[in-house]
């Protein structure tokens, strides 16, 4: 019974172990976490891209505190109801690693709007979002509400909570011009 239990026990830890090893994250470029707006363009940097394009995940996971949340909010198109789902980062990218690959996505920050208060910063990031990079008309519009974290070191994001503009809920003239508090 006790090489049974030992023999789970070791397995259990050698798994962990491999886990551990799968998300291990690169260390950021300091270039894109040194401010808040160098780590705000490296979000929209890193999820940009033609279709066919690969995104550089590293350098995505390597802007996230441990922790982070990336949480869509919108309304259900089929029951209606309004809501959000908590993802992790590593969530966001297995959920959207082969759409972005055959899609275009380029999502560009339109207009910013940030509160700081000694190390943590609120930014409503209204983006405007398009299939191609120089097309100019986007398809989609919405907030991206961001929270960072410094550490003393650099920028984190902790957060990033996010709803689409729509028909009944279109984006605020206030929330289309850039305000820093």
């Amino acid at each position: 019974m006790k090489i049974k239990f030992l023999t789970i026990v070791l397995s259990l830890l050698a798994f962990q172990s491999v886990m551990a090893q799968q998300t291990e994250i690169k260390e950021a470029n300091p270039a894109d976490v040194a401010s808040i707006d160098q780590i705000m363009r490296a979000v929209y940097e890193v999820i940009s891209g033609d279709a066919g394009q690969k995104r550089d995940w590293d350098r995505f996971r390597s802007l996230f505190h441990k922790d982070a949340r990336m949480i869509p909010s919108g309304k259900n198109p089929t029951t209606g109801v309004l809501g959000a789902r908590a993802l992790s980062p590593e969530d966001y990218v297995k959920r959207n690693e082969s759409f972005f690959e055959k899609e275009g996505f380029h999502e560009r920050e339109i207009a910013r709007r940030t509160d700081v208060y000694g190390n943590i910063a609120q930014v409503f990031s209204t983006y405007a979002a398009y299939k191609k990079a120089d097309d100019k008309q986007p398809f989609m519009r919405g907030i991206n509400s961001f929270q960072l974290l410094n550490d003393g070191k650099r920028w984190w994001v902790v957060t990033i909570y996010w709803q689409a503009e729509t028909p009944e809920n279109p984006l605020p003239k206030e929330y289309l011009k850039s305000k820093k508090n």
